[in-house]
């Protein structure tokens, strides 16, 4: 847990490498590789698979990419090199973890001699770590490679799997409190004792919503259970983690619950905050 809060959200990864400069495609002036504009997700670092990276959704073309409806700015993959085409500017890389295929672009800087040492050690069939950011051109979308490298420890691709995996759920769940630490929900004390964080903290949030319709309660339970942030959590999360009713019941039931005052919008109709 600790690994992914330090390294990857406040010092930007452990693996990655710096941005490219000069006017190739792959530099903050280029085309079609460019960096395009900064902001805190961009200086963030995501371990994703290429599933994820194939699922990821964009409001419009110069809009940030988002998986599920959380942003991403760099992110690193582990596949297994599939073929590698080697072009007047740039070289090719098509990756494959077992949950998709996808290409990772590096433009090349002919001029420096490192940059080319540095990158001319990649082979077909051998595994790679690869980070960069995630960008389209022609309708196809790849990713900007940043920094590639050789995987050599025969266990580093299940354990980026499983490290892509308790993101995400950090990412839905918030983190939850670290072995011996002590958190407080509702007045109801949970240290290391038996019970896991998780389950301690929905106890707590049964006992709150006992009242409330089944629905209702999922939803406050789901709403209670997120980290706190003033724009709310958006409907389409909340469908998605709430079992027992379809569109129309989960966008009645939160309706219900405004009337009543438990919840309110924050940032526009969709995006919804419990009330404290």
């Amino acid at each position: 847990m600790s690994q992914y809060e330090n390294n990857y959200y406040q010092n930007g990864g452990a693996g990655g490498g710096g941005f490219l400069t000069g006017g190739s495609p792959g530099s903050a002036n280029g085309s079609p590789g460019g960096m395009g504009r900064k902001n805190e997700a961009q200086h963030s670092l995501r371990p994703v698979t290429v599933g994820q990276l194939r699922k990821a959704t964009q409001a419009h073309t110069d809009a940030e990419w988002m998986i599920e409806n959380d942003e991403i700015g760099q992110v690193t993959v582990v596949a297994q090199v599939m073929s590698i085409q080697v072009q007047t500017t740039n070289t090719v890389y098509w990756l494959d973890d077992g949950s998709g295929r996808i290409e990772a672009r590096h433009w090349m800087d002919s001029s420096n001699p490192e940059d080319v040492e540095k990158w001319g050690g990649i082979v077909e069939n051998t595994y790679v770590r690869v980070t960069g950011n995630l960008k389209t051109f022609g309708n196809k979308r790849y990713i900007n490679a940043q920094h590639i490298r050789p995987s050599t420890n025969p266990h580093e691709l299940y354990f980026h799997l499983g490290e892509a995996m308790v993101t995400n759920l950090m990412i839905e769940r918030g983190m939850p409190p670290g072995p011996g630490q002590t958190a407080q929900q509702n007045g109801v004390v949970a240290s290391g004792s038996g019970a896991s964080a998780y389950t301690t903290q929905s106890r707590a949030q049964t006992s709150q919503f006992a009242g409330l319709p089944p629905l209702q309660r999922s939803i406050m339970e789901f709403l209670h259970s997120q980290p706190p942030n003033d724009e709310g959590v958006h409907v389409g999360a909340i469908a998605r983690s709430v079992q027992g009713g379809d569109a129309a019941q989960i966008s009645s039931a939160l309706d219900a619950l405004m009337d009543d005052g438990h919840v309110y919008t924050t940032l526009d109709d969709s995006h919804f905050q419990i009330s404290t």
